[in-house]
């Protein structure tokens, strides 16, 4: 009788209207509120900010004096009518090579060692945390590895010949055309992990239902895979491939571990070509306009997706 009566009690007073209904109401959005202002202000603001930097002459210091279209007609010859290439049209052939690289292997990596894992074999519990382990590494941390590892004096190569194959090279590290691969196999080895483990929960999710009628009406693994199961795994596909390239444009910290702190511009990437104009050369408007279109890029790649996410789920 107490205990009906008590909530009784409670629900009168978190009725609509009431004090109590209210204050259950506000609560979240008054929590919520601090952080909701900082993003804000420390990320949509200082967008903003970078995007009317890219329409003045800033240099060292922030400026106000706009000068229109300027920064950006510069980076556009840079791209196209500069000879011999600029530093920007490096940072977007190696953007293209280092990105088609890194998420078309990724993808078949962490698709392949999903669908081994989904096998049920024995001692996936150890080899899960094995191919994920790398995603618990910094890039910093990665690149150098990898740059031990690829030294033609102390790693791969000198390896190799210690054991008596002298005519082995490999010396991408030290290469400059090829120093955007090395950096390319860095990433790859550190992110396959992380799709792997998007691939397995998509896996995991299929209905066994559907699987076992593939198998009924004949159709082997490999069908049932290429056919079925991989069709169905489109958003987890689509998830990945907006991550990879998302890492792939933002990539800094990885270029500079791996190359040496990127000796005569060889790996350079819109992202170490913003820094260098913005903090070493003293080109803050130029090096705000490329940050500008690194943002274009992943808006023009994330808004498509979000807006196909949202119609579906309207309809």
């Amino acid at each position: 009788m107490k205990t009906a009566l008590a909530n009784s009690a409670l629900t009168d007073n978190a009725q609509p209207g009431s004090l109590r209904a209210k204050a259950q109401a506000w609560l979240p959005r008054i929590v919520l509120a601090p952080s909701f202002v900082l993003v804000l202000i420390f990320v949509y603001g200082f967008n903003l900010w970078t995007v009317f930097l890219s329409f003045t002459n800033s240099k060292a210091f922030a400026s106000t004096k706009l000068v229109g279209w300027t920064n950006y007609e510069r980076l556009w010859n840079w791209t196209f009518a500069s000879d011999p290439p600029s530093n920007w049209h490096t940072a977007i052939v190696n953007m293209a090579i280092f990105g088609l690289l890194y998420v078309a292997f990724c993808l078949v990596l962490g698709l392949l060692l999903a669908i081994l894992l989904d096998q049920k074999i024995r001692g996936e519990g150890i080899l899960r945390p094995i191919y994920l382990y790398p995603l618990a590494l910094s890039f910093i941390v990665t690149g150098t590895a990898w740059k031990l590892f690829l030294d033609p004096r102390i790693g791969l190569e000198k390896a190799v010949h210690d054991w008596g194959w002298l005519g082995f090279s490999f010396d991408w590290v030290v290469t400059p055309s090829k120093m955007i691969y090395c950096v390319a196999i860095a990433g790859i080895w550190q992110s396959s992990g992380f799709v792997m483990a998007m691939f397995l929960a998509g896996l995991r999710g299929v209905d066994g239902e559907i699987i076992k009628a593939a198998q009924i009406d004949g159709a082997s693994t490999f069908a049932t895979y290429r056919r079925i199961i991989i069709p169905m795994m489109r958003p987890v596909f689509l998830s990945a491939i907006i991550i990879l390239t998302h890492l792939a444009i933002k990539s800094y910290d990885l270029v500079l571990s791996v190359t040496g702190k990127n000796p005569g511009g060889a790996a350079e990437l819109p992202s170490t070509f913003m820094y260098s104009f913005t903090f070493t050369r003293n080109q803050m408007a130029v090096g705000s306009t490329s940050a500008v279109i690194m943002l274009m890029t992943i808006a023009a790649i994330m808004v498509p997706y979000l807006y196909s996410e949202l119609r579906q789920k309207r309809s």
